[in-house]
């Protein structure tokens, strides 16, 4: 193997796919210091100004001159305006043949099929988070193992709680966003039931959530409040004997074949680096060719982690109006970090850039490649319910536990999580995978990763290949096959819903 990676003919760069040291010949030139692994070096002289290609596309502009063989980061390249093409629908295609998978799912009585089957405990509002928590931890199989011996189909019960619920506008985009995320995990597949639980004097109206969001009580759907019930300590004590009343009914449930249709799926990434866009991300991307060849379904989001590539998505739309609705959100997005003072480009991290990243438009590129080749069917604000099947867009922010939230909420019923850094993540109640961009942090961490998608950096398997496997795991991990962060107990904390809005 070559020590470093081309992309494409006609980029600026080339990736290290391991440390460079000076002297080292990299097609015609030499490089000049120490490039690490997933950097990038010069293959020809760049003026001050210029663009930088990277798949072909701008990741930047030089901010000085550089020289052949030099190193290519943040030292000598910087965002720049430039204009997209975004030729809507340009690229949308017949859709394949449908092919037949199956895997052993839970059918709900009303036809959607769960991947796994808790029961939850919800807060309306961060007041009442403790008393959630505390109904949950009687159920734990870590501190009290006999609360759930007898409900071997139970995976468990989990209380996903939040930091918000007041001091907000209560017509707001912030309290829409709230109830809409709160709806979507009362009704996930995944939950046979759920309780929500209140305080009573918050912002959050247990009752006006339920109108607005067309809920209502009954077998699977309890709600109380703290104030009403008479305390935390009654709170708490109400709560248990509801699981408990639900448990039984819970514990019915049996898998059965079911077609891989039923299967929707949340794209992260996480701790990028300098491969992703390279192993893990395009695997993904793969996979989901074949998810969507099945129709099921693929929910890309992260917008500020998309910013600089959307054009690549624009020309998948199946009609004018869905890509025009992406852009409508990358606006919405450009003027929401300009009242707040920020810009786009201060999405990457320090470990982002560690790991070889230096631009959003160079984290972008390589972030839509886990959306694969599909059509676009459908663009969705943030917690919107997912009602189409294929490839499918979610404006959530690039923070991943925010982002997982809104694409659950949705309807996902499994993530899955490619990382270079080594995020550790869950995402309870859909499982999560997590999909390393590289052998290095597979061989330090892969308690936490479930696939090595360094193999394709090392030349042991290409991306087709890769994301074949990906697409086994997840028809296994859709069965019940446990992930590795579900293994560790992830999912409970990783609930953190969208807050935008003034606190007041």
């Amino acid at each position: 193997m070559t020590p470093f990676i081309r992309l494409h003919p006609q980029d600026d760069v080339l990736i290290a796919r391991a440390q460079l040291v000076g002297g080292t010949a990299v097609e015609n030139v030499q490089v000049r210091g120490l490039i690490p692994p997933g950097h990038k070096v010069a293959t020809r002289a760049i003026a001050a100004g210029q663009p930088v290609r990277r798949y072909n596309q701008i990741i930047g502009f030089a901010s000085q001159p550089i020289a052949p063989g030099e190193h290519v980061h943040t030292h000598n390249l910087v965002m720049g305006d430039f204009e997209r093409d975004y030729a809507f629908g340009a690229d949308a295609k017949p859709e394949a043949a449908r092919r037949q998978a199956t895997f052993q799912g839970i059918r709900r009585a009303d036809g959607r099929v769960a991947t796994r089957n808790y029961i939850g405990i919800l807060s309306s509002v961060n007041c009442s988070a403790t008393a959630a928590r505390a109904i949950a931890d009687h159920f734990s199989r870590q501190t009290n193992p006999g609360a759930l011996a007898d409900f071997p189909n139970v995976d468990g019960v989990v209380a996903l709680t939040h930091g918000t619920g007041c001091g907000m506008d209560t017509e707001g985009l912030g309290m829409r966003i709230l109830e809409r995320t709160l709806a979507g995990y009362a009704t996930h597949a995944n939950f046979w039931g759920v309780l929500v639980v209140g305080l009573g004097c918050e912002a959050n109206q247990i009752n006006a959530w339920l109108a607005h969001s067309s809920l209502r009580e009954g077998e699977t759907l309890r709600v109380f409040n703290i104030q009403d019930t008479g305390g935390t300590r009654k709170t708490v004590e109400r709560g248990i004997a509801l699981v408990k009343e639900m448990l039984p009914q819970a514990n019915r449930v049996k898998r059965e074949p079911c077609g891989a249709e039923h299967i929707t799926i949340g794209l992260q990434c996480g701790g990028s680096d300098g491969y992703s866009g390279i192993s893990a991300n395009p695997a993904l991307g793969a996979a989901v060719d074949l998810l969507v060849a099945h129709g099921g379904t693929a929910i890309l989001s992260e917008t500020p982690e998309i910013y600089g590539a959307e054009h690549l998505l624009t020309r998948r739309a199946v009609k004018r109006e869905v890509g025009e609705k992406l852009i409508e959100r990358i606006r919405w997005w450009e003027h929401y970090t300009r009242v707040n003072e920020g810009e786009m480009n201060n999405n990457p991290s320090p470990g982002n850039k560690a790991g070889g990243l230096t631009t959003i438009l160079e984290k972008s590129l390589g972030a839509v490649a886990k959306g694969g080749t599909t059509n676009l069917q459908a663009v969705y604000e943030y917690a919107e319910p997912v009602t189409a099947h294929g490839f499918v867009y979610m404006d959530t922010p690039g923070y991943d536990p925010v982002s997982a939230t809104g694409q659950v909420a949705g309807g996902a019923n499994m993530i899955c999580f490619t990382t270079g850094r080594g995020s550790a993540y869950g995402c309870a109640p859909s499982p999560s995978l997590k999909l390393a961009t590289n052998t290095a942090l597979w061989q330090r961490q892969e308690e936490d990763m479930d696939i090595n998608c360094g193999e394709i950096i090392d030349g042991k398997a290409s991306i087709q290949e890769m994301g074949e496997r990906i697409f086994r795991l997840v028809l296994a991990t859709a069965s019940g096959e446990r992930s590795k962060s579900e293994q560790h107990g992830y999912g409970q904390n990783e609930f953190v819903p969208w807050q935008v809005g003034a606190v007041m």
